[in-house]
């Protein structure tokens, strides 16, 4: 399996499609799930996007809330942005914990650990990110394919 990328600090510009709080608490997923499900849904984003967006953020949410606020008191909300760079959908979630993620191998038996590989191999990138205050797990998706539709076909409404 490739290594995720990964950067210290904030990545480049992108269009904030929506930004959402949760607090730490496994019941919350399901809202973070919806909420990014919606944001593809209302933004119109390409065939399977909206489950794939949603499978994924589940995965990662999951993650932040387990692992990523453990030992940090009171500093165990999670936040998770989508944005929109060109075609693809980013969606990154954010915990106030340090420690990088790590893809691990679960066993046949095992009813967790591959979270991050399904990631992996659904996501069109993958990595994540140090921030002063914790750091950011991130995943992208292709959206909004270009049209195919050459610039001459164009109409006017007036």
């Amino acid at each position: 399996m490739a290594a995720a990328d990964h950067r210290i600090g904030q990545d480049g510009d992108i269009a904030l499609l929506g930004q959402k709080w949760i607090p730490e608490d496994e019941k919350c997923i399901a809202s973070a799930r919806r909420f990014v499900r919606d944001i593809a849904l209302d933004w119109s984003a390409a065939d399977d996007v909206p489950d794939v967006a949603e499978l994924l953020t589940s995965e990662i949410a999951t993650n932040a809330l387990v692992h990523g606020a453990l030992n940090v008191p009171g500093r165990g909300s999670v936040r998770i942005s989508v944005g929109r760079d060109g075609p693809l959908m980013t969606v990154d979630v954010y915990d106030s914990c340090i420690a990088v993620p790590h893809m691990r191998t679960a066993d046949s038996m095992e009813t967790s650990g591959r979270g991050l590989a399904i990631v992996e191999t659904l996501a069109c990138k993958w990595g994540w990110n140090l921030h002063r205050q914790g750091k950011s797990v991130w995943f992208q998706l292709a959206a909004w394919p270009p049209t195919s539709r050459p610039a001459g076909n164009l109409k006017l409404l007036v």
